[in-house]
């Protein structure tokens, strides 16, 4: 594998390279980002893996200095995992002095996420762009469980005619379901212990609609469960899976999604509704 920092190391990488197939990552690897590596690297095209925690994407109340980092045991795995091209850069190369351009976004940017994080979508949107610009790859791959993040780098590809193919990898899980994520880590033994509740709940509302509950009702069912196991939910809503647009009815295609707080640590999930 060739770790690439500066720019002019990864020009040098790519003319060495065949097409490349892109995993953007802020780091701190877990089971879930080497499960897009494994499904990048069956696609045959050499893969490449960003690591760089975004400044942009990060809010005034959020830490951004907290975020994990863990450089040489992410490396050490991304190795195993047979990716071709490390690119690492650093603030100063993804925003430089005179930087003057960023991405806006809006339709699904707006709402959940977007209302409780302002500009965290501008960020990521931002972000992503200027690694399809550096890695120039011919995929991109992004898991499931950030279902919002994905339809908005979908939009920003479509809209702005990127030449790149999205492609969505399975959310992984925890044998007890629970979605694999950096911030899991954060958890104490009591937080993990009910920690699986949300998806629990998730899936339970998703079997209620489909056994034709009236959404409304089902909502807040499942909202009241997850206050009644210590959770403090930002939203849970079915909506459009495209749009990201509440719907009140279950149609093709629809989707659950889901925030809630476990003592201040945020966790997030999503399934379809068909």
């Amino acid at each position: 594998m060739i770790v690439a920092r500066t720019l002019s190391e990864l020009r040098g990488v790519q003319a060495r390279l065949g097409s490349l197939a892109l995993v953007p990552t802020m780091g701190a690897l877990h089971d879930g980002h080497l499960a897009l590596v494994a499904v990048a690297k069956g696609s045959g095209l050499d893969v490449a893996t960003s690591i760089f925690v975004n400044p942009m994407q990060f809010g005034p109340s959020e830490d951004f200095s907290r975020y994990p980092r863990n450089e040489d045991a992410d490396l050490v795995k991304l190795e195993a995992a047979g990716c071709a091209l490390a690119w690492l850069p650093d603030v100063a190369t993804m925003y430089p002095p005179g930087d003057a351009t960023a991405i806006s976004v809006y339709g699904p940017a707006e709402n959940f996420e977007g209302a409780i994080r302002p500009n965290h979508f501008r960020g990521v949107a931002t972000v992503v762009a200027k690694l399809f610009g550096q890695i120039r790859p011919e995929r991109a791959y992004f898991g499931e469980k950030d279902w919002q993040q994905l339809q908005v780098v979908r939009r920003m590809v479509e809209d702005l005619l990127l030449p790149v193919r999205i492609e969505v990898v399975e959310t992984r899980r925890e044998p007890d379901g629970l979605a694999l994520s950096s911030r899991n880590r954060y958890l104490s033994p009591a937080q993990r212990a009910a920690a699986p509740v949300l998806y629990q709940t998730l899936t339970a509302l998703r079997a209620a609609l489909h056994g034709g509950a009236a959404p409304r009702p089902a909502i807040n069912a499942a909202i009241a469960r997850l206050e009644e196991a210590g959770f403090v939910p930002d939203y849970c809503a079915l909506v459009d899976a495209e749009s990201l647009e509440p719907i009140e009815a279950v149609r093709p295609p629809s989707r659950l999604l889901v925030a809630a707080r476990l003592d201040g640590i945020r966790l997030l999930d999503t399934v379809g509704v068909n």
